[in-house]
Formats: C-alpha cells, structure tokens, sequence
C-alpha cells in the first residue's frame, strides 16, 4: 500500500496525500488499493540526466520527443509513413508475419512486424483470429483496461495566481509555476472518496487534479503573456451510471467542476480562460487508440505486470505469431514515457532477426 510505504518516509498529511497520487495516476484505484504502491513506485524509477527519479518537459510539447526519435530513426534509414492507418497484419502460409496491409490496400512486405499499439487493437483488430490461440485471445479480452483519466488541455489570457502564493506584479512564472500543482490532494481520504465516487459511475465530485503549465518553461508554446495550462484529472468511469454517455452536456459539466476547484485555489482562473479542450476515456480511446482511455494500454496492477503483461507466457515481446513483436506499454515493464518496452522488444527482434 502506498500510505504503508509513505508513512515510512512522510508525517505531513498532504505531502503523504500528494505522493500518493503517484500511486493512482491512470489507474482506477485509489491509495488505499492493495498493490497501487507499485504504481507509486513505478512513476520514480529511473533518472534523468543523472538525477534518480527526476522527470522532465520536453521542449515543444511530448510530440517533440515523437519527432527525435524519428529524426534519429531517419537518419539511420528508417521510412515513417504517418497518417496510414494499417489494416491488419499480412500472415504467410506457415502462419509467419509477413508485413502488413494499410487500408488503402496497400502491401508493405518486412521480415519482422513490431506493434506498439495496444495488445487488443494488436491482436484483437489487427491479428487474423484464426492463427491465435484461442486461450490468449481470452486473456487479452480480460486485461482490465479500466481508466479514470479525463485530460483537460487549456488557454488562457494570463498566469494563474494562487492564494497560496500570490503572482509577483510582473506576472512572471514562480518556481511553483514550474513544477506539477496537484490540487484537491489535502489528505488521502479525499481521493479515495473521489475513487468511490467513479466506481459508482458518477464523475468525482471533488476531482483529484494535477495541473502544469508547460508555457511556464517552453514560452514558445504560447503567444507572450498567455499559457497553456495541462490538467491530468481524476476520477471519471469510461461508462457512466444509468446508461449515460460522455455527450457535450456531461463533458462540459465535468470540466466546470474541475474548473470551479481551480477557482477555490487561483480565484480568477475561470476568467482567464480563452479555449479548452475535454478528452475524456471514450475520447482517448478514440483519438488515440488507448484501450478504455488507459494511458498504460492495460493497468498497472500486480496481475499485469512482469510476466502477466500483456498475458502469462508472453511477457517476452514475441507473440503467438512468430515474426510479430509488441513493443508498446502493454508490454513489459508498461507504460511512462521511458522507452523500456520499445528498447527491450528490438533487441528482442535484432536476436531473432540474425536466424532469419
């Protein structure tokens, strides 16, 4: 449990709550979860430029680090077709991958296909059901893909200002400006209740809120004086109680209640508003291809993880259909912007690659 391992460290109410979320980010859990102290623990492994479990921005937004590593993939004689859907996976006659087909029709013929889609749109969409075992196919139907996350991306005219730490009368960005703001995380009992309140189908009435603003740090994101603020929120359910669904009444209604806490803390932020942009589950999932809108492809309990993930037998990166490798975060060790599973599934199939 994540209170467990906090109160080893912590005594501060709110230091312990704020950790915590760590413990539940993407997850439909709640600190109190058995097994969420993995997930805590999983957002500080690592370093970044030396420093253990730093995290970063990425200069020009997280789409700047899609272009490096395609930059550096060119550079080495990599060719990246975007915007081709690809339609499913070419198999030959002894059941081997032999590329893939885009839905133009087109055939890309290769030796090896790595997927970092999801396992369900993998082997659910784009795998011919026939060459699966019928036992694997059960098991990735049964990944719990459960996600609470409801991303809120906004503009505004100005900085917020805190009541806790009022804006100098430059307007210029403070240290906390710079850093990840968790609001409504006073104390654990708060996100646990905002936990319940999703497992009933109801959308948090006191959203746990993570707020940033990239702008703060990269002043190329926004015109000058503006920002780009980031609100990573929880809890909402994928399905809404009595049949509901996520339409534009319930989407909005959602964002103003997160809006509305913002306010408690930084009054004036409604005001200083310019646009905003609600990507709850069913839109990740749509817009992204994250399965129930869980931003792990799958979550991060301890029966998916190591070598349950994406299902026993196949923690490796290789999969029932020889030559097709899953390189995503519904591979091992999941997701984080960490590049483990990706870097692990090559060497995979550069191993295999020299018996072929």
């Amino acid at each position: 449990l994540p209170d467990q391992i906090l109160d080893q460290w912590f005594e501060s109410e709110p230091l312990k709550a704020t950790l915590a979320t760590d413990a539940v980010i993407g997850a439909m859990a709640s600190p109190h979860t058995p097994g969420s102290g993995y997930v805590l623990l999983h957002h500080v492994m690592g370093e970044l430029e030396g420093r253990r479990g730093a995290w970063g921005y990425v200069a020009g937004g997280m789409g700047a680090l899609s272009q490096a590593i395609a930059h550096a993939a060119t550079a080495r004689g990599a060719h990246i077709f975007a915007e081709k859907a690809v339609c499913h996976v070419l198999l030959g006659r002894d059941g081997r991958a032999q590329g893939v087909v885009l839905q133009d029709g087109t055939e890309v013929r290769s030796k090896l296909v790595l997927s970092n889609a999801s396992p369900q749109i993998t082997f659910l969409e784009l795998t011919p059901q026939e060459q699966l075992p019928k036992d694997f196919v059960q098991q990735i139907r049964q990944v719990d893909t459960r996600s609470p996350v409801t991303k809120i991306n906004v503009a505004v005219d100005r900085l917020p200002s805190f009541l806790a730490a009022p804006n100098a009368r430059d307007s210029q960005p403070l240290p906390h400006h710079q850093c990840s703001i968790h609001l409504n995380c006073e104390n654990t009992h708060l996100l646990h209740q905002a936990f319940t309140e999703a497992t009933h189908g109801h959308p948090s009435n006191r959203p746990m809120i993570e707020l940033c603003i990239p702008s703060a740090l990269d002043p190329g994101l926004a015109p000058q004086g503006c920002h780009v603020v980031s609100l990573f929120t929880q809890y909402t359910p994928s399905m809404l109680a009595d049949g509901q669904s996520w339409d534009e009444q319930a989407r909005n209604a959602y964002a103003d209640r997160v809006f509305d806490c913002i306010e408690d803390y930084a009054p004036g932020f409604k005001s200083s508003v310019i646009g905003r942009d609600i990507l709850t589950p069913p839109d990740l999932e749509r817009i992204f291809g994250l399965p129930g809108g869980n931003i792990f492809h799958g979550g991060m309990s301890l029966d998916q993880l190591y070598f349950a993930r994406p299902a026993p037998s196949y923690s490796g990166y290789r999969s029932p259909v020889p030559g097709l490798y899953l390189c995503g975060s519904g591979a091992h060790p999941g997701g984080g912007v960490m590049g483990a599973a990706g870097r692990n599934a090559a060497q995979v199939a550069l191993k295999d690659f020299r018996h072929l």
